[in-house]
């Protein structure tokens, strides 16, 4: 392999005179002992201006040279070239044009006496780069002045907006990126209030340097030649909407005679597509407003998140008007809509490590504003098989066939008033689904949801989900007496398929920074979940019930499920470098059974174990507390998956960029669940003052192949502290760790998406 590698050189392909380039390096150093050089990242952002980057992955290029040179014809070269990746080179040209940029760079971020130096080596046909940076102090801001005049209607509003600004900027490092953004903001501030022309290059900041003490004094204006439009404020007049545009739709028709719907818009809808008072909840305007940017992009968000137009255009066209003074914009939407239903057929299969194979079809049809007001009506009906193949036991299969109907209304349909961010469409979403599952040798299962809820905003950051109704109707028949008998013996498995009836409520409250705008220049994001469960709370108080007083009671005779269930998942992502994040998490869950409970329902149970939580164990096989359900390969109806009432939960991964799409990661995985009431036939399993004796640990690697669509994670986990076949007690397993056993215990899990 040495040998083979070695005949594989890295510079086997380059062409005469070219040299690989094999990266550059940044150093900063004091002008002298009295400069004060800020380095914190500074060093990391320089070296992020650096181009080009040179060849991350030295496997890849050497299949690229097994291709032979570019001028070299045939099916291995063309493939060998596509693998590969070909020697990164660069000039002595583009090297002192990233001296430049450097350069640039620091006197943008106020260091005015910097100068920067490159100097190059060569080894072999390999090109080393090196730039030496040597700093005097950052600038900071002395004084900030923002000079407009108190007449026009312009000059007094930017007044009215940064007569705060110069305190605030005080004291501060000098940034000429701050200073763009603050001309930006300013902008964007004016479009707020009417000036539909103005520019952020309208303004002009000027810094005097020659104060001393590495010091600077900033003076922000307005440009003489700024054009007088420009100082109009604007307001709104005629809105027009185009409801069934195309191409060759006729826009030129004097439409000022046409008299405004009850909307309050002109609509041309001569087909009628949507209801007219649809567009008074979606456009940002009414007539005799102001013009605001926020409100234009407001529109043709909503439009476009409707998911019935394929394109949206808003135009503004300045009109002349004798009946009100001022200035005065005609507002057009023109809107395509898409293909207004839609039928789509999948079909999918796969393999399981169990030897199962199956796969699934289904047939979705999809009508986009079905009863003309932008809901979306989906309906979705599928199959499934599934059979398992060299098992031993077990040699039935599984089938599954349903359908789930859903219609999304974008507005809230509610007695109470919600309080929504406009940027954001609130919806109001029914569901209802009904599935027949069948395992051919054991039972079926009859399943039947029904939902009510809303979805809303409240910022681009925090989100809420409310289903006021929440309907679940399980019935098992058709129980062969063989599984009969391992259900009389099992507790676990008998929850598991028993018959469930649950009616209440759910609320879901979501907050995190990454959906914020610049999170990925942020060095720390955090993310947070709560969900709140209820089912059967008032039936049961209304009633009377309490099963352990031999008070039952039961709908369609079937007992209801009351229990309150509470869950927390907290996440924290924390950029060490460029390349690097360390990504934390801890969550907590508990759920209550009472009154006509005695347990919680098994799909309302926490699980751990899986590619997601503890990775070193298989899928929910961990707990509750101490128990051990026994090893799957001894048990004839062994599912797995073992519920508790509460669960704790701890993960830390270190990811990194290895190249291209490829992600490395470490992770630490810790928890279990516990059982709030002592079990007989689970024992060990409740939760007691000794809980943290009886957290699973498991640790391992993995890979991430970034697809920008998706990514796929394969990992392989290996316990550290567990549950222990012989004592019945967790124990350290480190001391076990040898080739033979770390390949009989190691957990592989391939997935899609990072675990948290």
């Amino acid at each position: 392999m040495i040998v083979f590698l070695a005949s594989c050189s890295a510079t086997k392909g380059l062409e005469k005179g070219q040299q690989l380039y094999m990266g550059a390096t940044i150093h900063l150093h004091k002008q002298s002992d009295s400069s004060k050089v800020v380095n914190d990242e500074l060093s990391e952002e320089l070296q992020g201006l650096l181009r080009p980057e040179p060849n991350s992955f030295a496997p890849k290029l050497w299949i690229y040279n097994w291709g032979g040179p570019s001028s070299k014809k045939g099916f291995f070269r063309n493939l060998f070239h596509k693998i590969g990746s070909p020697p990164v080179v660069t000039s002595y040209g583009a090297i002192e044009k990233n001296r430049e940029i450097l350069q640039n760079r620091l006197e943008n971020r106020g260091y005015f006496r910097d100068t920067v130096t490159v100097d190059t080596t060569v080894k072999g046909k390999r090109l080393y780069v090196q730039f030496d940076a040597y700093l005097d102090s950052q600038y900071h801001i002395r004084n900030s002045v923002y000079q407009f005049d108190t007449v026009t209607a312009l000059g007094k509003t930017a007044s009215r907006l940064t007569r705060r600004w110069g305190a605030r900027d005080k004291g501060q490092a000098y940034s000429l990126d701050q200073i763009l953004g603050q001309r930006t903001r300013l902008d964007a501030w004016l479009k707020q209030r009417g000036f539909y022309y103005f520019n952020p290059d309208y303004l002009i900041t000027l810094a005097d340097t020659t104060i001393g003490s590495h010091q600077v004094d900033l003076t922000m204006k307005l440009k003489y030649s700024t054009p007088k439009d420009a100082k109009k404020q604007f307001r709104v007049n005629d809105i027009i909407v185009f409801a069934d545009y195309t191409v060759g739709t006729d826009t030129t028709f004097k439409y000022i005679n046409h008299d405004p719907s009850d909307s309050g818009y002109i609509i041309i809808d001569s087909a009628k597509i949507v209801k007219p008072i649809v567009f008074s909840r979606l456009l940002g305007f009414k007539k005799g407003d102001l013009y605001n940017l926020n409100n234009h992009n407001l529109a043709l968000n909503r439009l476009t998140t409707l998911g019935m137009y394929k394109f949206v255009k808003l135009r503004f066209e300045e009109t002349d008007t004798t009946q009100r003074p001022g200035y005065w914009l005609n507002a057009f939407y023109y809107l395509t809509p898409a293909q207004k239903k839609s039928i789509r057929f999948e079909t999918s299969g796969y393999a399981k490590s169990n030897s199962a194979n199956g796969g699934e079809m289904s047939l979705n049809w999809t009508n986009r504003n079905i009863f003309r007001g932008a809901e979306i009506f989906t309906a979705r009906l599928y199959g499934g098989l599934e059979k398992q193949v060299n098992t031993g036991n077990y040699s039935g299969a599984i089938r599954r066939v349903g359908t789930e109907l859903s219609l999304t209304l974008p507005r809230v349909l509610s007695p109470f008033q919600f309080h929504t961010n406009p940027d954001f469409l609130p919806q109001t979403v029914i569901k209802a689904s009904y599935e027949f599952y069948t395992r051919t040798d054991q039972y079926t299962l009859n399943s039947l949801n029904l939902s009510y809820g809303y979805n809303w905003h409240q910022s681009q950051t925090k989100s809420h989900q409310l289903n006021v109704l929440s309907f679940t109707f399980v019935r098992p028949t058709n129980i062969s007496p063989g599984f009969q008998l391992a259900l009389d013996t099992n507790i676990v498995l008998f929850r598991s398929i028993e018959r469930q009836f649950i009616i209440g409520s759910n609320y879901n409250y979501n907050y995190s920074s990454l959906n914020a705008s610049g999170s990925a220049r942020k060095k720390n994001n955090i993310y947070f979940n709560a969900n709140f469960d209820v089912s059967g709370n008032l039936l049961g108080i209304l009633t009377g019930a309490n099963v352990n007083k031999g008070k039952e009671k039961t709908i369609f005779n079937s007992p209801f499920s009351q229990y309150i269930r509470g869950e927390f998942d907290f996440r924290d992502y924390l950029k060490l470098t460029r390349k690097t994040t360390l990504a934390t998490r801890a969550l907590f869950g508990l759920g209550y059974a009472w009154g006509n409970s005695t347990s919680m329902p098994f799909v309302k149970s926490f699980f751990v174990g899986g590619p997601n939580d503890v990775r070193a164990y298989s899928s929910r096989s961990l707990g509750p507390g101490g128990y051990y359900a026994g090893n799957p390969k001894n048990a004839v109806y062994f599912l797995g998956d073992q519920p508790g009432d509460m669960k704790i939960e701890m993960n830390a991964e270190l990811r990194r960029n290895l190249f291209s799409i490829v992600d490395g990661a470490l992770f630490v995985d810790a928890g279990n669940t516990w059982l709030v009431r002592n079990d007989p036939t689970r024992p060990g399993g409740k939760f007691s003052n000794q809980f943290y004796k009886q957290l699973a640990i498991g640790t391992g690697a993995g890979l991430r192949f970034n697809m920008n669509v998706l990514v796929l994670r394969i990992d392989v986990g290996l316990p550290m502290r567990g549950p222990d076949t012989e004592s019945n007690d967790f124990q350290w397993k480190m001391k076990k760790w040898n080739w033979s056993w770390i390949q009989s215990n190691w957990i592989w899990n391939i997935a899609i998406g990072y675990p948290f």
